[in-house]
């Protein structure tokens, strides 16, 4: 995207509230693209975009688990439910990493995976590479899934399913799913690395296997509660088959159950704040390090920041973001030597 094509992000987010696939591509692209004026007409769009809707309006769901699972035929059975209720879904499928030599672009592709979705227009997915990020999901991720849910009622991410890191989902997702497969072994060693305490919804997939998912399912039922466990939620388990079809209406009703709890306990506006948060001083840190943080008033310091503009935290971080370059670059001014001064200078020592 060159600087003559960029578009008005104005009129661009009238046309990703309206709901248009095209432009919905289209913002996710400038999203995607870092050079500087893209940077700046992309948070022109995330400001258009922002407001009291965004802490309260939609469904942000994630669906984490280890390869293998059946995570993408699972979504796949969820957005027919979805779909046949009338909503309108969006979804960020992250894929691992190709090598750089061969573009370091998504490898799977769950666009291929996930059918028709070209001819349902309430229906939109990208792919996405992890960039090789241990936690499983592209930093990219954050900003695009907000603008997908000004988009779409329902908006899911699906990780890349590599190990036993993808923790940054919890930073995300409303409402988080952690998919098992029977009788793999992969439970246990979650149970231990402490990921098996961000979902708040189990699904043990293949449950035509019989006892061994049942087995499954009772050791997810009987791990340690977590530490922020909310006492009047109870972490459902459910055993389904994406491919019998079998137990896919029980399960998508949890969905719906958990957002609906979220709304009545006034924990969902909370709960987006945090993790809008979390993902600013995570960017910031990756940028500029801890130096940079504590330039910018410490972890603290962000946090009151971003709180006293809630609905808008994308312009807040680039406001941040803005304020540490230029503290930067006060102390480390670029070089105004040109090549023959700095070899004039070099022959003078």
């Amino acid at each position: 995207m060159t600087r003559t094509s960029l578009p008005d992000p104005d009129q661009l987010a009238v046309r990703i509230l309206r709901g248009e696939r095209a432009a919905v591509a289209g913002g996710l692209n400038l999203l995607d693209n870092k050079l500087a004026e893209a940077r700046n007409c992309a948070a022109r769009l995330l400001a258009s975009l922002s407001g009291e809707r965004w802490l309260n309006e939609g469904h942000l769901v994630g669906i984490t688990g280890p390869p293998g699972a059946g995570k993408s035929s699972l979504v796949c059975a969820m957005i027919r439910e979805w779909r046949l209720a009338g909503r309108s879904v969006g979804v960020l499928a992250v894929d691992p990493s190709s090598r750089p030599e061969l573009g370091g672009g998504a490898l799977l592709g769950d666009r291929i995976r996930i059918k028709n979705s070209s001819q349902d227009e309430g229906l939109f997915i990208r792919s996405l590479a992890n960039r090789n990020q241990l936690g499983g999901v592209a930093t990219e991720v954050w900003p695009m899934s907000w603008l997908m849910l000004a988009s779409f009622d329902i908006v899911v991410i699906e990780t890349v399913g590599v190990g036993q890191t993808e923790i940054d989902i919890a930073d995300i997702g409303d409402t988080v799913c952690y998919v098992a497969q029977p009788a793999s072994g992969d439970t246990i060693q979650y149970l231990k690395s402490g990921i098996i305490e961000i979902p708040d919804i189990f699904a043990v997939n293949k449950c035509d296997l019989g006892a061994a998912a049942r087995k499954t399912a009772s050791e997810i039922s009987r791990s340690a509660p977590r530490q922020d466990r909310r006492e009047d939620w109870d972490y459902p388990v459910c055993l389904v088959s994406a491919t019998m079809n079998a137990g896919i209406r029980e399960f998508h009703e949890q969905f719906d159950r958990h957002r609906k709890y979220l709304a009545r306990t006034d924990l969902l506006r909370g709960l987006r704040t945090r993790h809008q948060s979390a993902w600013v001083v995570r960017l910031l840190k990756e940028e500029f390090g801890t130096l940079g943080l504590e330039l910018a008033g410490g972890r603290a310091g962000i946090e009151r920041c971003l709180g006293d503009n809630a609905s808008n935290q994308f312009a807040e971080y680039e406001r941040i973001r803005k304020h540490l370059l230029s503290r930067f670059m006060s102390v480390n001014p670029p070089s105004s030597l040109t090549r023959k001064e700095h070899s004039d200078e070099q022959a003078t020592v």
